[in-house]
């Protein structure tokens, strides 16, 4: 999956009372302005005026804003939990003192005990440990366990095996696969791995998985940087347009019995797709848009079309291989039923079946006959998406979900935890907080266990009832009172119109700590256009947003605007610039900051950046191409310049199939960033890992390629041997970063060569 930048992971923290965290910010505002003074009044410089020079101490002022400073100075954050059997849980987060004690909770009672204080309380319920002489887990296979815990699964020399848990004794369950058409094999193009994509039956003797052919599938190529013959990389890839691309059979194997029995299902060879990620495989390895009835007997999935347009609810009987359709649906852009994991659920007992669709504009649940595929009502309604089915229980007739956009008052990206009937009545909230929620249900569905923040909050976990919402108890309330004392202060929550002047659009606007609007400061895009996640990511607390404030601090504005085209919002906006990829959200950011521009008068419009990393990249380039006279600098990383030399799936998806003129032209061609390289005005910087398996670095090469021709002036960084997100390298790439912008959007002179990242403390 085409990804943004991966910075280190920052977890939410809990809340403070917001009139607390108001005053902790001023009087930390007030700090950080006597800390960071020289920073302040980043202007360009005026003809024959000395030019500004950035020290080191000013770059080591900017990364106390980076996650791995300001990380350990938050506390009490991020309650997930254990359950146990009897109904209670335990966790553990971060204390003040950096102790991390177990937390023993009973819903039942409301009640909250420290294992560190009351031993005696918690003895009982230690984690669990492996038991003395138990034989040890294989580690060199990922193996995937049977859910009572006695069988793992895996593939070795692309078949698939079976280990006993107990004995280590092995089973080979299939004995004809081979190279380019194994089983339950992990290859999506830009992924691709050793794990095993199955889903194990609930009783755990039967597994649902595939054998899948890419055996005239094209390859991808990449060439190692050594001394002496270089190592060459090649694996199967599929491109758009491709005549040939990646097909699944699809399998069941019974392990219950002496010899494992295979059952092939009886219909052609599905689509490498799946509805809500470009992988049949989008969480943990799990086989996506699979689901056993409870006993076993028959599997139900779903087969979507190579261009996702049309999705089919199928039934497969798990002892004849006999296959049925139950229900299909087709939309003009792509179909999808959810958010990394599917909406769809099955109902066995009541024959029915919830399903999920945009049909009326809004990701709604409706609910079908299971043996007619008759619609028989539409569960939810209104404005609002539901993003993930958190529980159904069929005995109530009760589901819980996570939507969006159903609360006027709040950000419609705000996550809220919700219960209604499948008779669609009545809808209940259950998380009323204005923030976005983060839930855990308990197994049996009493209970919730809800971190809630916002960007501008820190977060709060509370324990609530599943069927009322009532706040039985909080467990955590996050401490900032550190970070706040360093200087740091949130993002400015921002709304601007898009490109139509009418649609409302939402981001993260970013100033210095230091900031004097009597000045003005050159603004600076991060930008992340989608279609499958926006710029701004998750709406949770976030001490470190990437480098956003890092690079605020040296004197910039820094925007994060989630434009039409991306998730979450109705599925016009969504679909806003399918088949046109090139758009990138741009007009919603140029016309986003310009609105800025406006309101803040602190702004340089003259002085437009732009960065992106992936997509983001992709977006970048194209900014510079199509927005030359707008966007001064712009920094490329990793981009996927031209959706052909990208894996078939995501282009597919979002761009529509390839298709060729009469002219020899194809659809893909106008949408590429190459073929408007000669536009380029500003500076540009472009940058790559030279072992990129996820976006393949002839991407950019490309795009080298054209601005060669064109007799442009560009900077290229080639990461010898980095990945898609640079690894070791990430830190210079970022110091670079900035570096570029301080040089050629601020018109100073940065720091020599200075290293980013945690400081040794010894001499």
């Amino acid at each position: 999956m085409l990804t943004p930048l991966s910075f280190p992971p920052a977890r939410a923290p809990h809340g403070i009372r917001p009139a607390a965290l108001g005053l902790a910010l001023l009087a930390g505002a007030m700090l950080a302005g006597a800390m960071l003074a020289t920073t302040s009044g980043a202007q360009t410089p005026q003809t024959g005026a000395p030019k500004r020079v950035l020290t080191a101490d000013d770059y080591a002022r900017a990364e106390k804003a980076l996650s791995f400073a300001t990380m350990p100075l938050i506390s009490h954050v991020g309650v997930q939990p254990t359950w146990l059997p009897d109904g209670r849980f335990w966790y553990r987060v971060r204390q003040s003192d950096g102790t991390s004690p177990m937390m023993l909770v009973d819903p039942a009672k409301a009640s909250v005990v420290n294992c560190a204080v009351t031993a005696a309380a918690c003895a009982a319920v230690q984690p669990p440990s492996a038991p003395n002489g138990a034989p040890r887990r294989r580690s060199a296979v990922p193996e995937t366990l049977s859910p009572d815990g006695k069988r793992a699964a895996f593939v070795r020399d692309w078949n698939l095996w079976v280990r006993d848990v107990t004995t280590n004794a092995e089973v080979q369950l299939t004995t004809d696969g081979v190279k380019d058409f194994g089983y339950a094999t992990d290859n999506a193009g830009w992924i691709h791995s050793d794990r095993a994509i199955l889903l194990w039956s609930p009783d755990s003797r039967k597994i649902a998985t595939f054998q899948q052919d890419q055996r005239q599938v094209g390859e991808m190529y990449l060439v190692k940087t050594n001394v002496g013959h270089p190592a060459l990389s090649a694996w199967k890839y599929p491109l758009p347009g491709d005549s040939v691309v990646s097909m699944i059979h699809r399998v069941v194997i019974d392990v219950s019995g002496a010899s494992p029995a295979l059952v092939r299902l009886k219909m052609p060879a599905d689509q490498h797709r799946s509805t809500v990620c470009d992988h049949i495989s989008c969480v943990d390895g799990e086989f996506a848009d699979v689901q056993w009835y409870p006993d076993a007997s028959k599997l139900a999935f779903v087969s979507s079309s190579r261009d996702h347009k049309v999705a089919t609810l199928r039934v497969a009987d798990a002892v004849t291989g006999d296959v049925r359709d139950v229900l299909r649906e087709e939309v003009k852009t792509q179909f999808e039923s959810g958010d990394n994991v599917p909406n769809w659920r099955i109902l066995p007992a009541s024959n029915e079946v919830l399903w999920f669709s945009e049909r009326d504009d809004w990701g709604q649940l409706y609910l079908y006959d299971l043996t007619t595929g008759a619609l028989k009502r539409q569960v939810t309604t209104g404005v609002g998406n539901v993003v993930s089915v958190v529980r159904l229980d069929e005995k109530t007739r009760t589901l819980w979900f996570t939507g969006v956009g159903k609360e006027p008052t709040h950000d419609p990206y705000f996550k809220h935890l919700y219960r209604v009937g499948l008779d669609g009545k009545p809808l209940a909230l259950l998380t009323p907080e204005d923030g976005d929620h983060a839930v855990t249900l308990s197994p049996d569905g009493q209970y919730v266990v809800d971190n809630w923040s916002r960007p501008d909050l820190a977060p709060t976990a509370v324990l609530r009832h599943a069927t009322t919402g009532k706040l039985l108890a909080t467990l955590e309330t996050a401490d900032v009172s550190k970070l706040v004392a360093s200087g740091w202060k949130p993002p400015l929550r921002i709304t601007v119109k898009a490109r139509d002047g009418k649609t409302d659009l939402y981001g993260l606007l970013y100033t210095p700590v230091d900031l004097d609007s009597s000045k003005t400061y050159p603004i600076i895009n991060y930008i992340y256009p989608g279609p499958q996640v926006g710029s701004v990511g998750s709406r949770a607390f976030a001490a470190s947003r990437g480098d956003n404030q890092a690079l605020a601090n040296l004197g910039f504005v820094v925007v994060q605007i989630d434009g039409m085209g991306t998730p979450l919002r109705s599925k016009s906006f969504h679909d806003a610039y399918y088949a046109h990829m090139g758009d990138n959200t741009l007009p919603d950011q140029v016309a986003g900051m310009k609105e800025l521009a406006q309101r803040y008068r602190f702004i340089d419009i003259n002085q437009a950046g732009i960065w992106g990393h992936s997509g983001g990249g992709f977006a970048t380039a194209g900014a510079m191409f199509r927005y030359p006279d707008f966007f001064k600098v712009g920094i490329s990383e990793s981009g996927n310049h031209d959706n052909r030399n990208y894996e078939d799936d995501w282009g597919e998806r979002y761009h529509a199939l390839l298709t060729k003129g009469a002219d020899g032209t194809d659809n893909y061609t106008v949408e590429a960033n190459q073929t408007l390289a000669r536009n380029l005005k500003g500076k540009l910087m472009l940058a790559h890992g030279t072992t990129d398996d996820n976006v393949p670095p002839d991407n950019t090469l490309l795009v080298v390629d054209a601005l060669i021709k064109a007799g442009k002036d560009f900077d290229l960084v080639m990461i010898p041997n980095a990945a898609h997100g640079y690894g070791a390298a990430s830190n210079y790439m970022m110091r670079r970063r900035w570096d570029y912008f301080v040089t050629h959007l601020m018109g100073a002179t940065p720091p020599k060569e200075y290293q980013i990242g945690p400081k040794d403390p010894r001499p």
